[in-house]
C-alpha cells in the first residue's frame, strides 16, 4: 500500500482492517480546524503527494499522532497548511513514541507525539478529554474526523484505488461502540456518515463540534466505508504517556 502504517497482526484481530488514511464522504476543511496537521514524507510519492499521516497540535510545541506513524523516535516534519504543496511552511521536530507500543489489542498504546523545535504561533491547540470521560457516551454521539488521507476510493478492473490530494478534509460520524481502549465510529454513507481512510492515521476525532480530541484514528475497514476505529485519549495509559508532554485536564 501507498501509506505504510500499522501493526497488522494487531489490527487483523480487531476488524477486517487496514491502516487508515484520508477522509471519505466529507468536505474540504479549509480553516475550520487549523490545529490539524499532516506529517510530511522526506520523499514525494509517485502520485505527486507528500503527506502520509495526520495529527493535532495539543500544545504550542506538541503534535499528537499515532505511534505507527513514527519513524523510530527520529525526526519529523509537520505542516498545518490546508492544501500542502512542496515549499509550504513546515515545522521540524522529533517523534516520541509510547514505549509500551505495540501493546495487546485490549490496549495497543498506539500513541505518539512530535515535539517541535519551535512553537507554532497563531494556532490555538486542541484540548484533550478528562480522564474516563468517554466511557458513557450516548449511542447518537457525533464525532468530527479530520485528516489529510485518501479522499476517494474507486473500484475498477485492477481493484480498489485510493486517491490522495494532500488537502485537509472533514467528515462527521456517529458512535457505534465503546470499549476500554477504543471508539468505533460509523462512517457508512448510507447512514449519512463520513469518515477516515488511509493517511488519516493519527488524526483527531473531535467530540461533537468541540475542539476536544476524543480519540485518534488508527484503523478501519479496508475500503473506508464502514467503521472508523480510534484509540481513546481519556484512558489511564494514554494519559500516562501524554502527561510527560502536556498538562492534562
Amino acid at each position: 500500500m501507498r501509506r505504510l502504517i500499522l501493526a497488522l497482526t494487531l489490527m487483523a484481530t480487531l476488524v477486517t482492517a487496514a491502516p487508515v488514511g484520508a477522509i471519505t464522504f466529507g468536505s474540504v476543511d479549509g480553516a475550520l480546524h487549523p490545529n490539524v496537521g499532516g506529517l510530511v514524507s522526506p520523499t514525494q510519492y509517485s502520485d505527486g503527494t507528500w503527506l502520509y499521516c495526520s495529527g493535532t497540535l495539543i500544545a504550542s510545541t506538541v503534535f499528537l499522532t499515532a505511534a505507527h506513524c513514527a519513524e523510530d523516535n527520529g525526526p519529523a516534519v509537520v505542516t498545518f497548511d490546508t492544501a500542502y504543496v512542496a515549499g509550504d511552511k513546515t515545522y521540524s521536530g522529533t517523534f516520541h513514541v509510547d514505549p509500551l507500543y505495540p501493546g495487546p489489542v485490549s490496549d495497543p498504546h498506539d500513541v505518539a507525539v512530535v515535539v517541535l523545535a519551535k512553537p507554532v504561533k497563531g494556532i490555538t491547540p486542541a484540548r484533550l478529554p478528562a480522564a474516563g470521560s468517554l466511557s458513557a457516551l450516548s449511542s447518537n454521539q457525533l464525532f468530527t474526523s479530520v485528516g489529510y488521507g485518501a479522499n476517494e476510493v474507486t473500484n475498477g478492473p485492477g481493484g480498489h484505488r485510493y486517491l490522495y490530494n494532500d488537502v485537509r478534509m472533514v467528515a462527521t460520524g456517529t458512535l457505534n461502540s465503546t470499549n476500554k481502549a477504543w471508539l468505533r465510529i460509523s462512517m457508512n454513507p448510507s447512514a449519512g456518515n463520513g469518515g477516515t481512510c488511509y493517511g488519516d492515521s493519527g488524526g483527531p476525532n473531535f467530540l461533537g463540534i468541540t475542539n476536544i480530541v476524543a480519540a485518534t484514528t488508527i484503523t478501519g475497514d479496508s475500503v473506508c466505508r464502514s467503521t472508523n476505529v480510534d484509540y481513546r485519549m481519556d484512558t489511564a495509559s494514554a494519559r500516562a504517556f501524554l502527561s510527560q508532554f502536556v498538562t492534562l485536564p
